[in-house]
């Protein structure tokens, strides 16, 4: 059974299922829904589908996950940055408003689905190391740039088309002549009030006399009102006849069985950007879940969260859905909102069934720019600047590779900048390891602990060396440590033992054992002894399945005190002799 509840986590949290928690899940689940038909309907335009396809990706997606996900906050659905993806991705291979691109979506989120689920069932969570913080800020930042810009089209009322920033721009700057004053008027407003609807109407509220709790749910029902008052406007006046995009007809019903395409060239097409979407999304959804759960002392397994995300994507190929991760912004509302369990989620899903079968209609006379305005004011909150100061006052390395990401990023797209942020983080990582810090250490009087004699007031003893690796040695590092070791015994040839304190060294791998055994041998024909001391277990362990340690011309210490204490003494009888 526990290895069953591994796979199915509601087995476990659904024993214990309360009715206090059934309060607080779905106070949380209709706050959540609120604040979800708006968003699902604007980030499905913003992936190039028909609105409805938000709705279907939020229902279906967000039950699977209650079921296989161990979060208990994470709100899964459409997100900013992988709609954003999905466009660039499907509009490589299909146009958009054709039954192709709603297929290729479909196809990317099977791919993604059936990626993230190969990826939790061989437990390689770990893939979320690969991209650094700094590069994933950098990402996020350019995306929301990208995303609010491509975004001014529908608050203008004009055709621009492109995937990077400079050409979109370009492309408003020469359609800006044909915009439409009034959707202009609603969609400038409408972004004005959500704006001031984020940053003042919780405090004007409370200035009011509401409850801080009330006037939390009022601030995230403010999208909800723009939706409602915009509606009104174009509705009251006939605004889409002059010329304001509305959404149009929306299908009632629930989400529909839908079959994503086989084809093996349109797989191959989409593999990258399906790749890259799923390491993306885990990336975002493994941060939210952790940060929330960490607050509540819970436990997120990430190889469980790739399996829930998996099915999730998977759900969505097949109801009409495109790729979904867990959002952040939804996730922490639904936090904030007093979720206790993933059940949220679910109710959550049965608040959507129940917007797609009734209130479509209601959505008829919705302007397109109040969407727009929608996304702008979400992804604005993402973009996030100060990252550059931060890495250059910090790491020069870093703040290459962000500034890298959000120039590539900028101007290739997400697809470029995603994938060098890939390859600037393995870089870096290599770069850094290939030098890896080593110190020269001494005794510190009156202690048996080895400071850097740089940093510190330590004893030393003539023709001892003692070097600290800070580092796994590897085959990018190995010859390093050669060239360093032969580059200070040039400079002392007083040198007549050296040790190798190895306490930070968790793995030795077989090119650098090869340098062990060089540095070894070198060492022996001039005289000299090669010592270890503190090697950890395994690492010993993987050594003695060698020759190494039986040629080793010197011995391995428990301790590098007590390396010190009796090469130190024989160093003082070799020089009374």
């Amino acid at each position: 059974m526990s290895r069953l509840t591994r796979y199915v986590p509601v087995l476990d949290w659904g024993r214990s299922y309360s009715r206090d928690a059934l309060s607080n899940d779905l106070i949380a689940a209709v706050i959540v829904t609120i604040m979800l038909i708006p968003q699902s309907l604007a980030y499905a335009l913003l992936a190039g589908l028909p609105p409805e396809a938000g709705i279907y990706a939020s229902i279906i997606p967000i039950l699977l996950y209650a079921i296989f996900g161990t979060s208990r906050a994470l709100a899964v659905g459409p997100v900013a940055v992988v709609s954003l993806m999905t466009a660039a991705a499907v509009g490589q291979v299909a146009e958009q408003g054709t039954m192709g691109y709603a297929v290729a979506a479909l196809s990317l989120a099977l791919l993604s689905g059936v990626m993230l689920l190969a990826m939790g069932v061989f437990r390689m969570g770990f893939v979320a190391n690969f991209l650094s913080h700094p590069v994933i800020a950098g990402f996020i930042t350019a995306s929301g740039v990208l995303i609010a810009t491509s975004q001014l089209k529908h608050i203008f009322g004009v055709t621009a088309h492109g995937h990077t920033l400079f050409g979109i721009i370009g492309s408003l700057l020469k359609h800006l002549p044909d915009a439409n004053p009034i959707t202009a008027i609603l969609g400038a407003g409408a972004t004005v009030f959500l704006f001031w609807v984020r940053k003042g109407l919780r405090q004007f509220l409370m200035r009011l006399g509401l409850s801080a709790k009330l006037a939390d749910v009022a601030t995230k029902a403010g999208p909800v009102a723009a939706v409602l008052a915009t509606t009104l406007i174009v509705w009251g006046f006939g605004l889409d006849a002059n010329g304001v995009a509305i959404v149009g007809e929306v299908p009632q019903g629930l989400p529909p069985l839908t079959m994503p395409s086989f084809s093996p060239d349109l797989l191959a097409t989409l593999f990258l950007p399906a790749l890259l979407i799923s390491v993306i999304g885990f990336v975002e959804s493994i941060s939210v879940a952790q940060t929330l759960a960490a607050k509540k002392r819970q436990r997120i397994d990430p190889d469980q969260e790739l399996i829930g995300l998996g099915a999730a994507n998977i759900g969505a190929a097949f109801t009409g859905g495109y790729p979904v991760t867990g959002g952040f912004a939804r996730s922490v509302v639904n936090f904030d909102a007093g979720a206790e369990t993933p059940a949220a989620g679910a109710f959550t899903a049965i608040g959507l069934a129940i917007a797609a079968v009734a209130l479509t209609p209601l959505v008829y006379f919705l302007p397109k720019a109040t969407l727009a305005a929608t996304i702008i004011v979400a992804v604005l909150s993402l973009v996030d600047f100060s990252i550059l100061k931060r890495t250059w006052n910090y790491s020069r390395a870093d703040f290459l590779a962000v500034t890298a990401t959000i120039l590539l990023t900028l101007g290739l797209g997400v697809e470029a900048g995603v994938s060098a942020g890939v390859l600037l983080s393995l870089a870096l990582h290599v770069y850094k390891t290939s030098r890896p810090h080593v110190a020269e250490v001494g005794l510190v009087p009156g202690t048996q602990h080895f400071r850097n004699i740089n940093r510190h007031k330590v004893e030393t003893c003539p023709g001892l060396l003692s070097l600290r690796i800070d580092e796994s040695l590897y085959f990018v590092n190995a010859r390093f440590l050669e060239d360093l070791i032969f580059e200070r015994l040039a400079r002392d040839k007083t040198l007549r033992n050296v040790i190798l304190m190895c306490s930070a060294i968790n793995e030795i791998d077989y090119s650098a054992l090869e340098s062990l055994e060089a540095i070894n041998q070198r060492l022996t024909e001039q005289g000299i002894g090669l010592h270890l001391s503190e090697v950890k277990g395994p690492v010993t362990d993987r050594l003695r399945t060698t020759h190494f340690l039986d040629h080793l011309n010197g011995k391995v210490y428990l301790s590098q005190y007590e390396a010190w204490q009796q090469l130190s003494a024989d160093q003082t009888r070799f020089d009374v002799a």
